[in-house]
């Protein structure tokens, strides 16, 4: 039988990654629920606060603000960065090994949904200088 809390997952219900640019609560991922082709979960970027530019060799990744406003930076395929002003319902298509990079610009909080694909790119942030580890409900 299916475990139901492996599949309706909520982002207060799972450990999260913390940084001091903000945290991401992995809630699809084949260490949480068996996914095998992609994972993801919720970011939450405090105000003036955003990830640097980096990239994920070999994947993919869909970015979809959920709340607030921000830049995205995207590089093209000749390395040129493009840059958007984003807001909420807007999604950010990241081919695969593109660098990227978020900023919140708002005045509050900015909330993401990110998947990556395949799995894995995101376990690589355990080995950032300034990862913890935030126990869930916290």
């Amino acid at each position: 039988m299916t475990d139901k809390s492996k599949i309706f997952v909520y982002p207060k219900d799972v450990s999260a990654f913390g940084f001091d640019w903000g945290k991401l609560a992995l809630t699809v991922a084949p260490e949480m629920n068996g996914a095998t082709r992609f994972s993801g979960g919720v970011v939450d970027l405090p105000s003036g606060k955003g990830h640097t530019r980096h990239n994920h060799p070999g994947a993919e990744e869909i970015i979809f603000v959920i709340s607030g406003h921000g830049e995205q930076m995207v590089e093209d395929e000749k390395g040129i960065p493009m840059v958007e002003k984003v807001g909420p319902g807007c999604t950010i298509y990241v081919p695969e090994s593109r660098f990227h990079s978020t900023l919140n610009t708002g005045d509050g909080p900015m909330q993401l949904f990110v998947v990556y694909s395949p799995a894995g790119p995101e376990l690589v942030l355990r080995e950032l200088p300034d990862f913890r580890l935030i126990p869930a409900g916290q």
